[in-house]
């Protein structure tokens, strides 16, 4: 009854403002403020647009932040300067009511932003935006129509004792909520670091990825350390929680922490590097990213195979690409006995020579190899420029050399079998003539 005798009084306060004329100059205050806001996030808006074009990245994510708090934030300095100003001459009920909400919207828009630039885009953030949001305005409402103390006073009141602690219902939720701030402010400073390393490009990218891995474990570590003395919970119980955490590790954890492990140790090591191009358990593909389960290798037919970093680590990898932009092709020839091979091996290297993919250095090679059954088998051995194209130009080569080796009028043979039949031969009647 008294939280609709208080929103009934705001109605009624309005009202009169409104009958008496004195609510003329809170709309003034209030128009004035939108439109300067308005125009100060549109002129940053244009700067940003110019920065977008080609500025630093760390640039562009601050400014991206300031404009979208931009508006609300001075929109909501110019009607505190105006309700003070104001007051002293009338009521401003309506500033009072204006105000609360441009600082729900820029609660609103923060929130939004720092979700965006920490998580990737999906379906979970923005029902974490909508659903963060409707908590936002659905605070402001109560505030509004005076509900907000009986709430807080449920909320309160609302409790379970265990042992000798009581806990209730609103500390749960204050906890939770100071948590979540904590996390989400761990992990967006998180995000702006990644970016400032990510961009050293004199850092191997290895390196790089460690010290992201690393420095976004340390500032959980540091914000739930933080967090639960707020909240009022003893750090020392972290030390019962790290057994647990110790013996389920030892019992059923051990592929996720040997994963985990192992990762670290791929990427301290830098035998696989994001862009590589490997073959692990007979799948070929280039690396496209690392994580701390597994690599994404991106076969040549578009495919993505998911490998668990521990099967890096036990078993057998080819990496193509071992030394940075290189891959070594080898070609496999034969021609028919009788073959002049100086010749044929000149054709090679010339095929070779010829594309524009094939480093210079290391030059090409050509070998005899070994005497088979039905030719001369011939290996034209290369370094090919990009690892990703590797069967390209493993393809035009071999095409080169087919076509070199036809106009040089050089066989390509193939296998030939000559049977000799020793021993009497009776006459057998034919079966079309049986009967």
């Amino acid at each position: 009854m008294k939280n609709e005798d208080e929103f009934g009084r705001l109605v009624l306060a309005l009202f009169e403002d409104l009958q008496r004329g004195v609510i003329l100059w809170q709309v003034v205050i209030i128009a004035v403020a939108l439109l300067v806001a308005w125009q100060g996030s549109r002129l940053l808006r244009l700067r940003f647009s110019r920065v977008d074009a080609g500025g630093d990245a760390r640039l562009i994510l601050g400014m991206g932040g300031l404009n979208r708090e931009m508006f609300p934030i001075t929109a909501l300095i110019l009607m505190i300067i105006g309700r003070a100003v104001l007051s002293h001459f009338q009521s401003v009920h309506l500033l009072n009511v204006a105000i609360p909400l441009m600082v729900a919207m820029a609660i609103v828009r923060a929130v939004v932003y720092v979700l965006r630039h920490t998580f990737n885009p999906s379906g979970l953030v923005r029902t974490w935006e909508v659903a963060i949001s409707w908590l936002v305005w659905a605070g402001l409402a109560m505030h509004l129509t005076g509900l907000s103390p009986a709430v807080l006073q449920f909320l309160d009141e609302t409790a379970v004792k265990i042992g000798q602690q009581r806990i209730s219902l609103s500390m749960v939720l204050v906890g939770l909520l100071t948590v979540i701030i904590a996390l989400f402010a761990a992990l967006w400073i998180g995000r702006l670091f990644e970016n400032r390393i990510m961009s050293m490009d004199h850092v191997e990218l290895n390196l790089r990825v460690v010290f992201v891995k690393i420095l976004r474990s340390l500032l959980v570590v540091i914000a739930v350390l933080i967090a639960l003395p707020i909240v009022g919970i003893d750090i020392t119980v972290l030390s019962v929680f790290g057994g647990a955490l110790g013996v389920g590790i030892g019992l059923g954890l051990q592929r996720v922490a040997a994963n985990y492990i192992s990762g670290i140790t791929i990427l301290l090591d830098r035998s696989v590097s994001i862009g590589d191009v490997v073959t692990v358990d007979g799948y070929q593909g280039e690396v496209t990213k690392m994580t701390s389960r597994c690599i994404i290798v991106r076969g040549t037919d578009g495919t993505n195979g998911i490998i668990p970093n521990e099967t890096l680590i036990t078993s057998k990898v080819i990496n193509h690409s071992y030394f940075r932009g290189r891959a070594l092709l080898k070609l496999p020839v034969q021609v028919a006995y009788g073959t002049e091979l100086e010749t044929a091996l000149r054709l090679l290297l010339e095929a070779a020579h010829g594309h524009a993919n094939v480093l210079k250095d290391p030059a090409p090679a050509a070998a005899v190899i070994a005497f088979a059954d039905s030719g001369v088998n011939l290996e034209l051995q290369a370094w090919a420029e990009n690892p990703t194209q590797r069967l390209a130009v493993q393809s035009d080569l071999n095409l080169a050399i087919y076509r070199s080796l036809g106009a040089s009028g050089i066989e390509i043979p193939f296998p030939q079998r000559n049977i000799h039949i020793v021993g009497e031969t009776k006459n057998v009647p034919s079966p079309l003539n049986i009967g």
